[in-house]
């Protein structure tokens, strides 16, 4: 009878998942804020006791510039800090394309059915998708969006690309949970996507999102 797993104490799984990101995916990795046990709860290391994003946020305004490619590095930054939240930069090894959750799931059962070639897709707690694309082609989103018909803020997609950063499995965000990969990264994704190539599924549902988010509260 094979023996039960232990579960690994949670600063080794993120530190391993930094280390794997930057050496396996060539990936810049940042750490951010981490949670805090305070009066009987957890609290963000920020000290922000309205933190919108407990543990998982920049620890200063000059993570990106602290963000590394070296998994050597990243294995010293965890150790230092093993509770630390996985911070991926966006615009340099990778873009992203931001969208609802329910949207996002309704985009990628399409995409997968036309095999539309994916990159790496993570879900948040807070009920966000992020598509992993090309870097430098979140820039297009909004014309590339327009040319469907819609405003991508109005169907609330977002691009993300040079100084923002998208939150890397396994961190956890307060007591809301876990950023999961809904699709992850293999030897077979390794090669992203161009944004222009996933965005009319993404906006289609995206657009129907937002029409029945209207229908329900008119």
């Amino acid at each position: 009878m094979e023996a039960a797993k232990v579960p690994r104490p949670r600063g080794e799984q993120l530190l391993d998942a930094a280390v794997r990101y930057a050496q396996d995916r060539h990936w810049d990795v940042c750490p951010g804020t981490w949670l805090e046990a305070a009066k009987g709860a957890e609290q963000c290391s920020c000290g922000d006791a309205g933190c919108p994003s407990p543990g998982a946020h920049p620890a200063g305004p000059d993570w990106a510039g602290r963000a590394t490619g070296s998994g050597v590095a990243a294995r010293r930054m965890w150790s230092k800090h093993p509770r630390a939240s996985i911070l991926l930069p966006t615009g340099r090894t990778f873009d992203a394309i931001d969208v609802p959750e329910s949207a996002g799931f309704l985009a990628l059962a399409r995409m997968e059915r036309m095999d539309i070639p994916l990159g790496p897709v993570t879900r948040t707690p807070d009920r966000r998708m992020f598509f992993f694309v090309l870097p430098g082609t979140a820039t297009k989103v909004d014309v590339l969006v327009r040319a469907l018909g819609w405003r991508a803020a109005a169907i609330d997609l977002v691009g993300r690309g040079d100084g923002h950063y998208v939150t890397g499995p396994p961190t956890r965000v307060g007591g809301r949970g876990a950023v999961q990969w809904a699709r992850r990264p293999t030897s077979a994704n390794r090669w992203l996507p161009d944004a222009g190539e996933l965005i009319s599924p993404l906006a289609y549902a995206c657009a129907r999102e937002a029409a029945d988010a209207r229908a329900r509260h008119p």
